[in-house]
């Protein structure tokens, strides 16, 4: 069987996946005749999941598409904001990613987050069973078959990863409206009722209050109140939503038992 040799350019945000000597430019590749360029790509280190529009010789193939020899290929980029189809739009964060996930969920946005390391195949297999966008930054998890959408999430800074996923997804934000603990949604709580969970300090001092309808935590606006405002009206501010809307006043989530 013939090895056609093929020509392929990444686009800019696409070279940090691929060895550093092919990063300048165009670079010439080897296949072996058979594999897709979905293969050939992936073989280059770039996650299918960071790849747009591929362009053979100027036209748009699939990534089923088997390259012949002397093709040139570009890959693009995802657009921005990138489409989700066929479900709404829901995130599967892994066990590196807490910080960006509560993040997340204190702007309203549906993100589930494993705190252990229930490995790839699990990970990814949940994807696809929940139709949820996986976040990660392990490449080699973006790669697995069994996934439904993931992506790769570029910085190690939650404020960048934050500002990376509201970027290329565009979510609808909501913001107090979701538990930062465990994804559920928060309904307003009569201070009577949840009297007993208080202590002395916090019931004398606050009269709104929340709660998860999933796990029970209780929220209120506390001491870090200032810096959950600043994410929100930042998020808000740059990205869209309304940094008044859901539960305002119900910043600070703290259970006592």
């Amino acid at each position: 069987m013939s090895r056609p040799e093929i020509t392929l350019s990444f686009a800019p945000e696409l070279r940090l996946f691929v060895p550093s000597e092919r990063r300048a430019g165009p670079t010439t590749v080897v296949t072996d005749g058979s594999s897709s360029l979905g293969h050939v790509v992936e073989s280059l280190g770039v996650p299918l999941t960071e790849a747009g529009r591929l362009l053979v010789d100027g036209r748009e193939v699939p990534v089923s598409h088997v390259p012949d020899a002397g093709e040139t290929v570009e890959v693009a980029a995802v657009v921005r904001p990138q489409p989700v189809p066929g479900a709404p739009l829901r995130f599967l964060l892994d066990v590196h990613l807490g910080t960006l996930a509560r993040r997340l969920r204190l702007l309203g946005v549906d993100a589930a987050y494993e705190s252990e390391d229930i490995g790839d195949p699990a990970l990814a297999a949940l994807s696809a069973a929940e139709r949820r966008v996986l976040l990660s930054r392990d490449r080699g998890l973006l790669r697995r078959r069994e996934l439904w959408a993931g992506a790769y999430v570029y910085s190690d800074r939650p404020d960048a990863q934050l500002r990376d996923v509201l970027d290329r997804f565009a979510p609808a934000l909501a913001p107090w409206t979701r538990c930062t603990a465990c994804n559920g949604r928060l309904e307003q709580a009569d201070k009577q009722t949840v009297g007993d969970r208080l202590e002395d300090g916090t019931r004398r001092t606050y009269d709104v209050f929340a709660q998860c309808v999933a796990c029970e935590r209780l929220y209120w606006r506390g001491a870090h109140h200032a810096r959950l405002e600043a994410v929100v009206e930042g998020a808000s501010r740059e990205f869209g939503g309304a940094a008044g809307g859901g539960n305002r006043r119900l910043h600070e989530g703290v259970e006592h038992a």
